[in-house]
């Protein structure tokens, strides 16, 4: 549950950004500062120590990296191009478990994978050739560095929270000095990164960090399955981008095998 409401939340990404007049430097640089005021206000709350060491550094890279790919990404192509690429996270999972940690997929997990990525494929057949090409490219490397956010809890000596803590330090850093360079500080550009930042990202990644303590990552990948049907469907409800008759059934097939997935993956379990 928590895995969901973290897919939820960041499935408001796409509507935020694209309500923004900023470029993708600033808005992911405005976001990571708020960001950080609420996963501090998290470890004071829990007391969680705050922690450092090379993992939790590789971790805060692939948050960090993560952020800004998709936030960049989403300006320069379609909120659909943007998520569906992203949402390759789940083979990258797969592929880097198999080299690092030795673990062989099941059956359930590649067969679920594939139908998960052929749902998406569906639901974004007729836009995917018409957005930016370097807007896709950064999209799809968002979906390997999102592979490594899944994996934040299996690296060794980990904390993920320590992990997502650093890495909006590392964004805003990175991109608060774009925001400088802005010339539009109306009501639209300031409520879209608070709202990013206090809920898409900030309150996301705690709910993700605290649901893949129990979740293992394929399964958490899979999860967020969620993200790439609600993220172009607000943005499509808002900004108008349609949404056609193989994007609906693909909806059906992402969301249809999440659920079967955690079900059967339950049942194997007990």
């Amino acid at each position: 549950m928590w895995v969901v409401l973290a897919a939820l939340l960041m499935s408001t990404g796409g509507l935020f950004i694209k309500m923004s007049p900023w470029n993708g430097f600033s808005i992911n640089g405005a976001r990571c500062f708020f960001a950080v005021l609420v996963v501090g206000i998290y470890l004071i709350v829990t007391k969680h120590p705050l922690k450092f060491n090379r993992w939790i550094l590789l971790g805060s890279i692939c948050v960090s990296g993560t952020c800004l790919l998709y936030s960049v990404a989403n300006t320069l192509t379609t909120a659909a191009n943007a998520v569906v690429l992203q949402f390759t996270a789940p083979v990258f999972v797969m592929v880097l478990s198999a080299i690092f940690w030795k673990r062989r997929p099941t059956k359930l997990q590649m067969v679920s994978c594939a139908v998960v990525i052929v749902g998406v494929v569906f639901f974004f057949l007729d836009s995917l050739s018409a957005g930016n090409m370097l807007g896709n490219l950064l999209a799809l490397c968002a979906g390997l560095t999102y592979a490594g956010v899944f994996l934040l809890d299996d690296l060794p000596d980990a904390d993920p929270i320590s992990s997502v803590f650093f890495a909006n330090i590392l964004s805003a850093v990175v991109g608060l000095p774009f925001v400088f360079r802005e010339t539009d500080f109306g009501m639209a550009a300031w409520a879209s990164v608070i709202l990013l930042g206090v809920f898409q990202v900030g309150l996301a990644y705690v709910f993700m960090c605290k649901g893949l303590k129990n979740t293992p990552a394929v399964t958490a990948s899979l999860i967020t399955g969620i993200e790439p049907i609600l993220n172009p469907t607000l943005v499509a409800i808002v900004f108008h981008e349609t949404i056609g008759t193989l994007a609906l059934f693909g909806a059906v097939i992402v969301v249809s095998t999440v659920l079967i997935y955690n079900v059967c993956s339950a049942r194997q379990t007990t």
